[in-house]
């Protein structure tokens, strides 16, 4: 009698490992099928299959909809990328003679002998013209770096360089407004840090921060500064200008976004946003801090 029930014993638990063993082959047979039509959807090369009825079969079922809609989607996304692609080049093209001949009669036309009124009608067209001009230019960057036009390249490369040439470029326009141009001296600056970024884009990014900062700076100073952490270097632009509100801090990075303080300013309020949009391409970050009257810190932050 006690050898019957240590055999049926001995059954159940053959059994039970038995079923373990079995709904375990199952699982996997169903995580590899999912992972298979995961790598397919990525690669591109994913196919609807016929399932049966079960409840696990139809859990890959609605699995195989959604990755079908979804690479619907990706070649729906990259139909519409090949359209903007076409409509930039169209835009670039068609703009870029017309808004080169205006500049350049403008020029020619405040050479003659002008009244005051003609002279200021002149004035006022040539700066209209180098605003569209600007705007027509930083649009086109831009969209050509969100949709894969123009991709980034970073890649490990000291900033001392970059920030001495872009101090180089806008000596000129600070000085015509008496504002005075600088890197601080800092230890991090004379340990000649590097970081991983883009020059040509990063430089355009940083570019667009000091120009802001002479914009609206009437008189004091803008400084920039380097400051190693552990995962990340900080490019800092310090001015002294008019300054942010809190409440308008989270907005001006937005596209084409002006503070009601500075409609009057030259700009089209797409500076930041590029910037930012660079900076983000290279897995880095910027933040602003401010107050009104007392001037802003720019910050970018450039993985190490």
């Amino acid at each position: 009698m006690n050898s019957i029930y240590l055999l049926i014993l001995f059954l159940c638990i053959f059994l039970s490992f038995l079923i373990i063993f079995l709904y375990h082959l199952h699982t996997l047979r169903i995580m590899h099928r999912l992972e298979y039509m995961i790598n397919a959807a990525i690669d591109g090369t994913f196919i609807e299959q016929t399932f049966d009825e079960s409840r696990i079969s139809s859990l890959e079922s609605n699995f195989a909809k959604y990755l079908s809609a979804a690479e619907t989607s990706r070649k729906n996304i990259a139909e519409e990328k090949n359209n903007i692609k076409t409509l930039i080049s169209d835009i670039s093209h068609q703009t870029k003679t017309p808004v080169s001949n205006i500049l350049l009669y403008s020029e020619l036309l405040s050479e003659q002998d002008l009244s005051p009124v003609s002279r200021e009608y002149i004035f006022s067209l040539s700066a209209q013209a180098e605003k569209l001009n600007f705007l027509i230019t930083s649009l086109v960057k831009l969209s050509r770096l969100e949709t894969g036009i123009l991709t980034l390249s970073p890649k490990k490369t000291s900033v001392f360089p970059m920030l001495e040439n872009l101090i180089k470029q806008y000596t000129p326009s600070a000085s015509e407004k008496g504002l005075f141009l600088s890197i601080s001296d800092t230890e991090d600056n004379r340990n000649d840090p590097a970081a991983v970024f883009d020059e040509k884009w990063t430089t355009e990014a940083i570019g667009n921060l000091i120009d802001n900062a002479i914009k609206y700076t009437e008189c004091g100073s803008i400084t920039l500064s380097v400051k190693s952490y552990e995962m990340f270097l900080c490019i800092q632009i310090t001015d002294t200008g008019i300054g942010i509100s809190e409440q308008e801090q989270p907005k001006i990075f937005s596209r084409f976004y002006r503070a009601e303080s500075v409609h009057e300013k030259p700009g089209v309020g797409i500076g930041l946003f590029l910037a930012r949009q660079i900076i983000m391409m290279e897995n880095g970050y910027m933040k602003v801090s401010s107050k009104p009257g007392r001037g802003s810190v720019f910050s970018l932050y450039l993985p190490l």
